[in-house]
């Protein structure tokens, strides 16, 4: 049996203080698999360009304008080749041992078309931060159905890896959206079929207060409020039950920006 091939697609712009980070941690992946690395850099000027000038030899990359980082992502997972893919922000970072994780359970699993982890958030110097919002979306994903995931998303993306023939299927990532389009593909794959969840750490998601979950989070919950009500139509009960989700999660988020002011004004 063939090894199976894994691609992995960075979008980036600006992200100097932190695509190294990424990037090391996608090629530093050892496993039975084949790596396939490709970043696309949306005309960085800060010094992005010098650290992927680095790494050549080791990944493919090209900058230039694009249309934001759907339009990146999406321009990657059409290019690559590889038997399953992904995508990696740049200021995230793939745990040790990860890809040999998701190539183990593609190859025990060869009807599964996709598969997640456990999360673990970080802050800017790599330290982890708000490890009870990890717990609790572990505590979703172990319970997963179409209809929970309808209700809350609890599916972290930078663990997350489909076979990329489905995209013969399903399409791309929806690029009218800007906040939630993960969210909005991972229930076109849930409606195919339940994902294979890894209750090891796979990845880092890197929280700061101008990430786009950080800075827009109320902006971003009203769109995935949007997308849940394209695929829920008349159940009007479980869309009840995902506002409910959504604004108790959106004030927890207000309180928790509060006391980030409070404490920065006393000190």
């Amino acid at each position: 049996m063939s090894r199976l091939r894994i691609s992995i697609v960075t979008p980036s712009f600006n992200q100097a203080q932190f695509i190294e980070r990424t990037v090391r941690s996608v090629l530093d992946q050892r496993g039975d698999f084949d790596l396939e690395y490709c970043v696309l850099d949306g005309g960085s000027t800060d010094s992005t360009l010098d650290i992927l000038r680095r790494f050549e030899g080791q990944l493919t990359w090209t900058s230039g304008p694009d249309k934001g980082q759907v339009d990146a992502i999406n321009r990657g997972l059409r290019a690559v080749t590889g038997d399953i893919v992904g995508w990696v922000n740049s200021d995230d970072v793939l745990l040790p041992g990860a890809l040999a994780r998701v190539a183990e359970v593609f190859a025990r699993h060869p009807q599964a078309e996709w598969v997640h982890g456990r999360c673990e958030i970080i802050d800017v110097e790599d330290r982890p931060i708000r490890r009870w919002i990890s717990m609790y979306k572990d505590f979703r994903a172990r319970r997963h159905t179409f209809e929970n995931l309808l209700a809350e998303n609890y599916v972290s993306q930078m663990t997350t890896f489909w076979r990329r023939r489905v995209h013969d299927q399903i399409g791309y990532l929806d690029e009218s959206l800007k906040l939630a389009f993960d969210y909005e593909f991972w229930l076109r794959l849930a409606k195919r079929g339940a994902p294979v969840y890894l209750e090891d750490r796979i990845a880092c998601f890197r929280w700061y207060e101008t990430t786009k979950s950080g800075a827009s989070f109320e902006a971003q919950f009203e769109e995935d409020y949007a997308i849940a009500s394209r695929h829920a139509r008349d159940r009007r009960l479980l869309l009840l039950r995902k506002r409910v989700a959504s604004a108790r999660t959106v004030a927890i988020y207000k309180v928790m920006r509060l006391f980030r002011i409070v404490l920065r004004r006393k000190n």
